[in-house]
């Protein structure tokens, strides 16, 4: 298998959870740095094992040669320009979430992708983590049969103590609940409830908390979607929360039911009345250092190698994604239902 050179865009938060998962895959390497701050290159190279070379151009980065791959770590703002930058170098692509703020922005991006011999890799992570892995496991056996509703809800209180929270409370950077954070949760729903979104309704509120007055957006969102197979399905995204993280997921079919981690099957003629417990890790936290890069990346790399799109994470999985979040965020701004 091929050991491919990979360069960080953006040196952050999220780049600390990057370089170790890349690292720790048995076909990448971190072997650059773009900051937009001057970066020491002998103190990255011995705190991830280097050699890493540093740059403050990003565009000299990216004609270096030697190097693969890059993943996009930096502000969501610049996802766009920086993703356009690599995509015209021949670099493949790791991005973080959201691909962009905007469906135009995202047009950008979907174009010059067609034109780039390179393949993506979306940072929905959620897909890979032990509870969506499980959870779609027992829809693809049959076991809930044929889901007609679906929810997946997000409550992750972002306030001073995480982060994000500096940058993430501006509009330009943060955007609204779904897009910021509740992605990961619609992201999921699209992905049990197998079926295209036909039309969205959203409303969004904010809480009265001073803690969460610095944000420029409402800070809580529910939206309501209906499925072209007529299935419906609701996702909550609740950034202004005072509680422990939780990723609620109830999905209810025609031969049975899963709530979180646990689940009833007639096909398995279960106990009705009580749940049977499913063996899975949930998703507790929303710090980077504890989502399945991973397993993400090390999807990525092989699919690299074998010379296909990677599963689950692409830029066209992700980009449906974004498309439904951008709609949602029109209905609660113009008070309408959106059609897809």
């Amino acid at each position: 298998m091929k050991q491919y050179n990979v360069g960080i865009i953006g040196f952050g938060w999220v780049a600390t959870a990057h370089i170790p998962a890349i690292n720790a895959s048995n076909s990448a390497r971190v072997t650059a740095i773009y900051s937009s701050r001057p970066q020491n290159a002998a103190e990255l190279s011995a705190q991830y094992g280097g050699p890493i070379k540093t740059y403050t151009d990003l565009d000299a980065m990216l004609a270096d040669k030697s190097i693969d791959a890059v993943s996009i770590c930096s502000y969501p703002d610049k996802h766009p320009e920086h993703f356009i930058k690599a995509a015209k170098a021949g670099k493949h692509i790791i991005i973080e979430k959201p691909l962009a703020m905007s469906p135009k922005e995202l047009d950008a991006m979907e174009k010059v992708l067609k034109d780039a011999n390179v393949k993506t890799c979306v940072c929905f992570e959620c897909r890979y983590s032990s509870q969506f892995q499980v959870t779609k496991s027992v829809i693809d056996r049959g076991l809930l049969g044929k889901i007609h509703y679906g929810e997946v809800d997000y409550y992750h209180g972002i306030g001073p103590w995480y982060g994000q929270f500096r940058w993430n409370t501006e509009k330009k950077s943060g955007g609204s609940s779904l897009l910021t954070a509740g992605c990961h949760a619609l992201d999921a729903l699209l992905l049990c409830m197998e079926s295209e979104v036909t039309e969205v309704t959203s409303y969004d509120t904010r809480s009265q908390s001073k803690i969460f007055k610095p944000y420029e957006y409402t800070t809580t969102s529910v939206t309501i979607l209906k499925f072209k197979n007529g299935a419906i399905g609701k996702c909550s995204a609740v950034v202004d929360c005072l509680q422990p993280y939780y990723f609620h997921t109830h999905l209810v079919g025609s031969e049975g039911s899963l709530l979180d981690d646990k689940f009833h099957s007639m096909k398995l003629g279960t106990n009705k009345a009580k749940w049977s417990q499913l063996s899975m890790k949930m998703l507790d936290s929303g710090d980077v250092s504890d989502h399945p890069y991973q397993s993400q990346f090390q999807a990525f790399f092989e699919a690299l190698d074998a010379g296909k799109e990677m599963a689950l994470t692409s830029f066209a999985d992700a980009a449906r994604s974004h498309r439904v979040i951008y709609a949602a965020d029109k209905s609660a701004r113009t008070n309408k239902t959106v059609k897809l």
